[in-house]
């Protein structure tokens, strides 16, 4: 599992002309699901989310996580995150089929969701456009391989 957490001041994604999921601040997760991946890793994925210590506290270093910040996750399914860049045209076989992603995507939200969080989300397999307005820039880049 990869996830790409950026730290926002806002953030939203918007289908159809309609905003789907908006926050203010926080993370801006883009979650991918491997092919290998299972709910173990997804707890551990939604567990390093959580208590990522990347907020500043009074001395302006980044030492305060996301509950004492008061942070907001909004979380958007991101398959193109295994893309495989061998060639110019991208394959995706790394990437989690949905009927294996969407539970483990599902999974990671109600995580993060049980542990206090404001989460709002995207739409599996839609058509999204996601905005956001970072902090920082904070952009870090968790893979379940090297955790």
């Amino acid at each position: 599992m990869r996830a790409v957490v950026t730290r926002v001041k806002e953030a939203s994604v918007t289908i159809d002309g309609t905003i789907k999921g908006q926050i203010n601040k926080g993370f801006l997760v883009l979650l991918g699901v491997h092919v290998t991946d299972t709910e173990e890793i997804a707890k551990k994925i939604a567990d390093k989310i959580c208590g990522l210590r990347v907020f500043e506290d009074a001395d302006g270093k980044m030492n305060v996580n996301p509950t004492d910040a008061g942070a907001e996750l909004l979380i958007v399914s991101q398959f193109t995150l295994y893309a495989d860049c061998k060639s110019r045209r991208p394959g995706f076989t790394e990437a989690a089929r949905p009927d294996l992603a969407i539970p483990l995507y599902e999974l990671v939200i109600s995580e993060c969701r049980a542990r206090g969080f404001k989460v709002e989300t995207g739409e599996f397999g839609a058509d999204m456009q996601v905005a956001s307005v970072n902090d920082g820039p904070v952009t870090i880049i968790i893979d379940s391989e090297k955790l």
